[in-house]
């Protein structure tokens, strides 16, 4: 991977690292669900009217579409929303690592060199050390969706490869397309149609800023550029790099909500960076 790319992603670490907090405002104010489905609207018009579909069945832009928005964002901004902490939201997306690295090579025929095993290990260690600190930062219906949320987020690079197009950024505005009616169908099915008619009557700036940053800079700036290295390297190569957000997640957590980092936090989020270092190396 060259050095410029590097950068990049580590930038997008940092962006949506901190996006986890802007998540947190907006599920203060309105439903949670209503609160994705907006994000993907705004994402989606009138943008999508200037841009041509791309080359690529419907039905991957219906599977990467519910997948990314309901399975994703839809689930992990529920378990903001039922108490899991910021830091711990970003951190526990964070295991789609594994699976990434099963998925690129089960069905991709990726190559996983015994450096990504390695590095994908000590950051694991990292991660069960934060599950296990006894803080407060984590319920278990937060646990329970964050975790599936991240086994989505490794389908979806799975959909990528296999949609297999340039038009990457036309792929993200079309199949985001699909996210926001199963988001309001499911609000509306799992809070009532109250939480829904309360989430627009009750709008304000703190909903709208948070829809707006996630809409822009962290959807279509952030998963044109991801997506795009993914069809660049391997599957197994970039998804390393989703580690590093946690760290940026329990920082935003930090500095906006006061949630604590304790020392164990602390260890934990070297062991992640040390494992996603290790997993970079070329294979000998």
């Amino acid at each position: 991977m060259t050095r410029t790319d590097i950068v990049f992603l580590s930038t997008l670490m940092a962006l949506w690292g901190f996006n986890f907090s802007v998540i947190k405002l907006g599920v203060n104010n309105i439903d949670p669900l209503v609160l994705t489905a907006l994000r993907f609207t705004f994402a989606v018009f009138p943008l999508i009217f200037f841009i041509k579909k791309p080359d690529v069945q419907w039905r991957f832009l219906i599977a990467y579409g519910v997948s990314f928005g309901v399975g994703v964002w839809g689930l992990t901004t529920l378990s903001i929303d039922l108490g899991l902490s910021v830091g711990m939201a970003s951190l526990l997306l964070d295991l789609s690592v594994v699976s990434s690295l099963l998925l690129g090579y089960f069905y991709l025929k990726e190559q996983i060199t015994i450096w990504k095993i390695s590095g994908s290990i000590l950051a694991l260690v990292g991660l069960f050390i934060i599950i296990g600190t006894d803080d407060g930062s984590i319920t278990w219906q937060g646990l329970v969706l964050v975790l599936s949320a991240s086994a989505f987020w490794s389908v979806n690079g799975l959909i990528v490869k296999k949609a297999n197009t340039n038009a990457i950024f036309a792929f993200n505005i079309w199949s985001m397309l699909f996210a926001p009616l199963p988001l309001l169908a499911l609000a509306w099915v799992s809070h009532g149609g109250d939480a829904v008619y309360h989430s627009f009557t009750e709008f304000n700036q703190y909903a709208l800023l948070s829809i707006l940053f996630q809409a822009y800079p962290t959807t279509l700036l952030g998963y044109w550029l991801w997506n795009k290295l993914i069809m660049k390297y391997s599957l197994s190569t970039v998804a390393p790099f989703t580690l590093m957000v946690p760290v940026f997640g329990i920082l935003g957590g930090y500095l906006f909500y006061n949630e604590a980092i304790v020392f164990a936090q602390v260890i934990a989020a070297i062991l992640i960076l040390l494992g996603l270092l290790l997993s970079q190396r070329s294979p000998s």
